[in-house]
């Protein structure tokens, strides 16, 4: 086994990127630490910043832990490096997610993940209209099999089922903000910029995106509240929507679907596209199940991803890599 000590300064830079990664509310919900004696990151949970409304079962925490450790694994390629991954490595500690251990130098280098890392830093989530341009299908097959390569499934809807999401998105969108608990919890993630000091995670007022003039299939940050000054838009009639899914609903399967969204977003990014989400369905038991094409689907849906042509969003807080990072011997 290569077992060089890799420099400190490249191990923060590894981590800077993965922590560009979403996250539900951008809560950022990770922690890392690396030992330099075994060349190996490890990834846990951050349970302070779980969302016990919203995500009881913490599905959604896994999720965000698993874009950013696939976000690492690409920042290590793109340096050169191979790595070993190994998912809930000890499972009397299950909130440690992943061990990663860094491999030598070149030595059989997925450059499919290498190729991504100019998007790492390029994809923020962008809640904006987006033009009624079609993603070409060569595309849309793209983008499946990346997320295909983590062991999920990508799949783009077609009408009627795309109407029915659209509907259950605005009936879950509905529900949460009657429910107290869940809209506090929101508002406890969401940051009024004018009048709060700087802070390094949840969303802050200039990325909630302007209030639809309709239905959107996306969330509104703003909730039961409003900002002054935020413009109305029309967004895009014919939404291109994909359910993301796993065909087991385990933690393990949690995070393999994070890594899959991240593919599929850092891909899409590099051709051009921009992204959002709507997750509000699947954190109502009662609706999530619905989600799933009555004649084809399979499976566990994890995330409504929207895709278009479209502005990237503006780029959104991040804590410090000191602050989520911890290097020993």
């Amino acid at each position: 086994m290569f077992t060089q000590t890799l420099d400190d300064t490249l191990v923060k830079t590894l981590v800077a990127d993965a922590v560009t990664a979403p996250s539900m509310h951008n809560a950022q919900p990770w922690y890392f630490g690396y030992a330099r004696a075994s060349r190996t990151f490890t990834l846990s949970a951050d349970l302070e910043r779980a969302m016990p409304h919203a995500d009881p079962t913490t599905r959604g925490l896994h999720l965000g832990c698993g874009a950013a450790l696939l976000n690492l694994r690409v920042a290590a390629a793109h340096a050169g490096h191979r790595t070993s991954t190994t998912l809930l490595p000890d499972p009397h500690a299950p909130a440690l997610l992943a061990a990663v251990r860094l491999d030598a130098p070149h030595e059989h280098l997925d450059e499919s993940l290498a190729g991504l890392h100019p998007a790492v830093r390029n994809r923020h989530t962008s809640r904006s209209p987006f033009t009624e341009r079609q993603i070409p299908e060569n595309l849309r097959a793209a983008l499946t099999e990346s997320a295909a390569r983590e062991g999920a499934q990508l799949s783009f809807l077609t009408a009627p089922h795309r109407e029915t999401v659209l509907d259950l998105i605005m009936h879950a969108e509905g529900y949460n903000r009657m429910d107290d608990g869940r809209d506090a919890e929101q508002r406890r993630w969401t940051h009024d910029t004018a009048a709060e000091p700087a802070v390094d995670d949840g969303i802050p007022d200039y990325a909630f995106g302007p209030r639809s003039a309709g239905s959107a299939p996306l969330r509104d940050f703003a909730g039961r509240g409003t900002t002054p000054g935020r413009a109305y838009a029309d967004f895009e009639q014919r939404p291109q929507l994909a359910l993301l899914s796993t065909m087991g609903d385990t933690p393990a399967d949690w995070l393999r679907a994070g890594q899959a969204l991240e593919r599929a977003l850092l891909l899409a990014t590099l051709q051009g596209l921009a992204g959002s989400f709507a997750t509000q369905p699947v954190e109502w038991p009662d609706l999530r199940w619905i989600l799933r094409d009555p004649q084809y689907g399979a499976g566990h849906v994890h995330m409504i991803l929207r895709l278009g042509y479209g502005p990237q969003g503006p780029r959104t807080p991040r804590r410090p890599v000191d602050q989520v990072l911890t290097i020993t011997s």
